[in-house]
């Protein structure tokens, strides 16, 4: 690291291979078949957000290509800021059309993106939404780790389903590379999709 890259906040860090996140693509199949586990069409990936026009130019841009390629399937993207001060960048598929796929070729431009501009060390997961009956499931995918875990928040605030999140980890672990350490699953709370 150079001390322009001090600086402007810019470094590149080495990331886990894209293949990883993709496995969401196949795995899916195998939550709707076996599991009965349907994803709810939307995805987001969250970061930390600096404020630099250069920053902001890269996230404008990244948009406008991910609105742009999503046109065909009528993926909408927006983005918004948290209360904890991290940036969500949404994807979401209209009714009874789009794909997981299409979620996660959006989520990997984002990314793409922005390990490009040289602030790959912002990025901290990327999030997938599904439901079985009215059970929210949340797939995280951590990119500094390069593992997905299962979120389930349980009725009540801010409390959450560890006993179905082993469960699920335990039905998927052969599609999906789990996170081994479990005290590495963090909860999301208040998520946009």
């Amino acid at each position: 690291m150079g001390l322009r890259d001090i600086l402007t906040g810019r470094h590149s860090v080495q990331g886990p291979a894209p293949d990883r996140l993709f496995a969401i693509t196949t795995a899916y199949v195998t939550l709707a078949s076996e599991h009965q586990i349907e994803s709810r069409g939307s995805a987001a990936i969250v970061f930390q957000a600096l404020a630099t026009s250069e920053f902001e130019t890269t996230l404008r841009e990244t948009e406008e290509v991910v609105s742009a390629t999503g046109g065909e399937s009528g993926t909408k993207v927006s983005s918004q800021n948290d209360s904890y001060g991290y940036r969500w960048m949404v994807l979401k598929n209209p009714e009874a059309s789009g794909s997981v796929e299409d979620l996660a070729v959006g989520i990997n431009a984002v990314s793409g993106s922005i390990e490009t501009a040289g602030y790959g060390e912002r990025l901290l997961c990327a999030v997938f939404a599904f439901a079985a009956k009215d059970e929210k499931i949340y797939f995280i995918y951590n990119y500094k780790r390069g593992y997905w875990y299962p979120f389930v928040p349980a009725a009540g605030e801010q409390q959450q389903s560890t006993e179905r999140e082993l469960q699920i980890k335990a039905q998927m672990a052969s599609e999906l590379p789990m996170e081994p350490e479990v005290e590495r699953w963090f909860p999301l709370w208040g998520i946009p999709i």
